[in-house]
């Protein structure tokens, strides 16, 4: 007599959710479904690299790469409806998906705050396709005008705002140089409404991250507002910047499949959740969605998915759930080539020796994921450029 398997779906294809399918993958008593709405998985720390010239490869990985020969159903798809009482989740096509138990890691998307122009006009970082159109339009500019944007401004002072400007710099010197641009001096700004980068962390790796930017030449606006934006200027707190390249990394908010389908949310706008990580009985939410203490951390939302994961066959085989512990991460900040800032376990250090830090920190992200062989892949690829502007290719 064959046996009945638990029916797990997870929605998402980030960090948490291909991690929880990940850990599900190899029991034959569980079948598991991902449904995504993207063919890849998005390697969100080497994003801001691919927006400067580097391998796309870096930042993407096929969800087929990281699933073949692996006992999960692939599915393409937008989750739209939670009927609770049937345990499906319907997609925006029309497509319907049942489970036993639902995994949520669905991530955050971008928010504007309602300020007049910054989707029409900003540029983002959050997808592959978000950075080939920033590259695509830096190397546009080159060649029509023969000369860089008056000003590239970067609006968000977090981990991804301070890392691309980190970049621009030695990036936009590159392009111009691909295209025989005289050099010039650059005009790179940063703006953070906040009193100092990255408020959260403790004052001094705020400190060394200004102070190396400032180096690097980039301008920091801090307690600065952003108020509006134009094709070709910037209002930050009353004042209007010259710019047609101005790059939107600070504000996101959480998924709309949660409010659409009326979860408890709590102070930060994301899912309250119970001790085990359950929105609800039989429903889990993970990651960047949960309201848990280091949420918004790609280290937490894999931590999240091995503990639902864990939790998952404890409940099947009729086993008490363990309580979710957070793990606190370690915090790793490139600026530039060759430097970057880390915090880890109270310890603060800063430039080569981060960098290092920070690239095996990349391997074995890759490896959570692949076996080494494509980690190494996809981690080697981090250090090439890659550029399709047809100018730049001609003179390679």
């Amino acid at each position: 007599m064959s046996q009945t398997k638990t029916r797990v779906l997870v929605l998402g294809g980030g960090f948490g959710g291909i991690k929880t399918a990940l850990e599900l993958a190899s029991l034959p008593h569980i079948a598991v479904t991902l449904l995504s709405d993207q063919e890849n998985f998005r390697y969100y720390p080497t994003l801001y690299h691919a927006a400067t010239g580097g391998k796309m490869t870096a930042s993407s990985i096929p969800l087929a790469e990281i699933f073949k020969d692996k006992n999960v159903k692939l599915a393409k798809g937008t989750a739209k409806k939670l009927d609770r009482e049937a345990k499906t989740v319907k997609t925006t096509t029309g497509d319907s998906y049942e489970y036993d138990l639902l995994v949520i890691a669905l991530g955050v998307v971008t928010n504007f705050f309602g300020i007049k122009g910054l989707k029409e006009y900003s540029y983002g970082i959050k997808s592959q396709a978000e950075s080939q159109r920033l590259r695509d339009h830096i190397h546009r500019q080159m060649i029509d005008e023969g000369k860089p944007d008056l000003n590239y401004v970067v609006i968000g002072g977090g981990p991804t705002g301070v890392e691309l400007a980190g970049a621009l710099p030695h990036y936009i010197r590159h392009v111009m140089k691909a295209h025989g641009l005289k050099p010039v001096r650059l005009h790179i700004e940063l703006v953070e409404a906040a009193p100092r980068l990255m408020p959260r962390m403790p004052k001094a790796y705020s400190k060394a991250l200004a102070r190396r930017l400032r180096k690097l030449g980039v301008v920091l606006h801090l307690s600065q507002a952003v108020q509006a934006e134009t094709a070709d200027s910037l209002t930050v707190s009353g004042q209007s910047v010259k710019s047609r390249t101005v790059v939107w990394t600070a504000g996101v908010t959480n998924h709309p499949f949660f409010d659409n389908n009326k979860f408890q949310f709590g102070e930060r706008g994301k899912v309250m959740v119970d001790a085990y990580l359950q929105a609800e009985t039989g429903v889990f939410v993970i990651g960047d969605n949960a309201d848990t203490e280091f949420s918004g951390m790609a280290q937490t939302a894999i931590h999240d998915g091995k503990s639902v994961a864990d939790n998952i066959q404890r409940h099947i085989a009729g086993k008490r759930m363990k309580t979710y512990r957070p793990k606190k991460p370690a915090y790793v900040t490139p600026v530039g080539r060759r430097w970057a800032a880390v915090l880890w376990k109270g310890m603060h250090f800063y430039g080569w020796v981060g960098s290092l830090v920070r690239s095996a920190a990349d391997y074995v992200g890759f490896h959570d994921y692949e076996p080494w062989r494509l980690a190494t892949k996809h981690w080697v690829a981090e250090y090439e450029d890659e550029d399709n502007c047809p100018v730049c290719a001609g003179k390679a």
